[in-house]
């Protein structure tokens, strides 16, 4: 069992900067894919950004291409999402997950909030 837990979140301008964590405990977490999702208000859970476990395949959603990076960091078991050149529609609840399985993750964390004002 993994457990999975995000910071990071809080309130930025628009153009500016933040950094999400993913902190895992338990488990194989260096053996798992492990995502970024997020989740505006009456919009559904939309997949941001993924990272393989040997660090070295990564994927991004069109709207993110080119600001966010997502990382891993193995020896510390956590997961990073640098956001850079943020605008009010990247606010959302962003949550962590691992464990990529056919359709969904395994393991989720309770997510964190990210405002974004114009």
């Amino acid at each position: 069992q993994v457990q999975l837990v995000e910071s990071g979140g809080g309130l930025a301008q628009t153009g500016g900067s933040l950094i999400l964590s993913c902190a895992a405990s338990g488990g194989d977490f260096n053996r798992y894919t492990v995502a970024w999702f997020r989740q505006a208000p009456g919009e559904d859970r939309k997949l941001v950004a993924s990272v393989h476990w040997s660090d070295t395949i990564n994927e991004y959603d069109d709207s993110v291409k080119g600001r966010f990076t997502i990382s891993r960091d193995n020896t510390k078991n956590t997961a990073y999402l640098q956001m850079n050149s943020l605008k009010p529609q990247d606010t959302a609840v962003y949550y962590c997950a691992a464990d990529r399985l056919a359709t969904t993750y395994r393991y989720w964390g309770q997510g964190t909030q990210v405002t974004v004002s114009s």
